[in-house]
């Protein structure tokens, strides 16, 4: 897509670059948009950029089932919840009391950012599945 509609991968990567949002937590919203979404590609990515930005593998791992572990406080659970209505949002829209969570812990302009966020990974998203992106299939080797 970037060779062949350069426009609207330019566009796309605008969005994403406006974000202006905590990265840690945005890594983990990326990785979360991006398991719901099936993009390999992605989950690759934003595991590796995650783990690369300091996270704990354990938090990474953690992420496809974040309302089960005691690993996540308030603040990223309403960032994860958003993500999850947002990507999911033909199935049930956005519960009022997920966005309530999320208006709670974010000001305005961090809520917007946020917001921002999870649109430009569902973009991604589709466009790496759409076109079968796969993450390298060479796997780093391990240091001793």
């Amino acid at each position: 897509m970037s060779k062949t509609a350069r426009a609207v991968y330019r566009a796309i990567d605008a969005l994403d670059e406006s974000v202006d949002f905590d990265e840690p937590l945005r890594e983990l919203v990326r990785l979360r948009a991006s398991q719901l979404n099936g993009c390999a590609w992605c989950v690759d990515q934003h595991s590796r950029d995650a783990h690369e930005g300091g996270e704990d593998p354990r938090r990474i791992h953690g992420v496809a089932v974040w309302r089960e572990t005691p690993f996540f406080d308030a603040r990223e659970r309403a960032a994860l919840a958003l993500t999850e209505a947002m990507t999911l949002l033909p199935q049930n829209g956005v519960p009022d009391d997920v966005y309530e969570d999320a208006a709670r812990e974010f000001s305005p302009e961090e809520l917007g950012n946020l917001m921002g966020a999870i649109i430009a990974i569902n973009a991604w998203n589709r466009v790496g599945v759409a076109t079968g992106m796969q993450p390298p299939a060479e796997l780093p080797t391990a240091v001793a």
